[in-house]
């Protein structure tokens, strides 16, 4: 029975990765800041076959947020094979318009905080030749304007996973990332859009991408469970893109 941490499960991409490797035969230890979403989710994967869930409701950027989320996973479910590190913000905004307290949130959560999580969870991922898995995005290896400071914390996340996966080679541990392009989650609404402004962007989604859409949460969480496997037994530093081939769109 593998064991997964996943942070941010209580949605989005998060919530589809628990959902996946429930079915799979996941015990989960799951944590997010909504308790009650966190609830729902955890519901959902006892449904969908998980022997066991455990649900840690906290703030990810708290101090004591890595030491509470390994010690109740080690105490409750005895192990940890793999860590998928799903949680993150995005802010938009131009570089003049964005004063670097937006930088600094966005590089707290979306980097600090994963790096604490994932050096608090080593040992024990290394103890059972784990992986881990960070959710990146595509604004991480590709510029846009507007998202400054996000695509610099996710250039950050890529390279921490690249770095890491050579660290990490000689103990039998992978480490590894995914780049989603635009995935329909509630991510860009708690950034600042509202409903029709978040409805043209979709829209505009389909010229975006070269498969003429946006991407569904379902189909990232497909490879992080490939990802987290051992179906990727030889891989590892890689950023798999799962972007609609939004990455390699140019203008001409």
């Amino acid at each position: 029975m593998p064991v997964a941490i996943i942070t941010g499960a209580s949605s989005g991409i998060g919530r589809a990765a628990s959902i996946l490797l429930a079915k799979n035969g996941y015990a989960l230890s799951l944590t997010g800041r909504n308790s009650g979403a966190l609830e729902e989710v955890a519901n959902l994967c006892k449904q969908q076959g998980a022997p066991q869930v455990l649900t840690t409701a906290i703030e990810l950027t708290s101090d004591d947020a890595p030491k509470t989320i390994v010690d109740a996973t080690i105490e409750k479910l005895g192990k940890i094979d793999t860590l998928i590190n799903s949680a993150g913000i995005l802010k938009a905004g131009p570089v003049l318009e964005s004063g670097i307290e937006v930088y600094d949130e966005l590089m707290n959560v979306n980097v600090r905080s994963l790096i604490r999580l994932t050096r608090a969870a080593l040992p024990h991922i290394i103890s059972q030749k784990g992986t881990v898995v960070n959710v990146s995005s595509i604004n991480g290896p590709c510029p846009f304007p507007g998202v400054t400071y996000y695509c610099m914390s996710k250039s950050a996340v890529d390279q921490f996973t690249k770095c890491l996966a050579l660290e990490m080679a000689p103990n039998g541990v992978r480490v590894n990332a995914v780049c989603p392009g635009v995935t329909v989650t509630n991510l860009h609404k708690t950034s600042g859009q509202n409903e029709a402004t978040y409805q043209a962007f979709l829209e505009r989604s389909k010229t975006t991408h070269a498969l003429g859409r946006p991407g569904k949460s379902e189909e990232v969480a497909e490879a992080i469970l490939f990802l987290a496997s051992e179906k990727s037994s030889f891989t590892t530093g890689q950023l798999l893109r799962v972007d609609g081939g939004r990455g390699i769109m140019h203008p001409r």
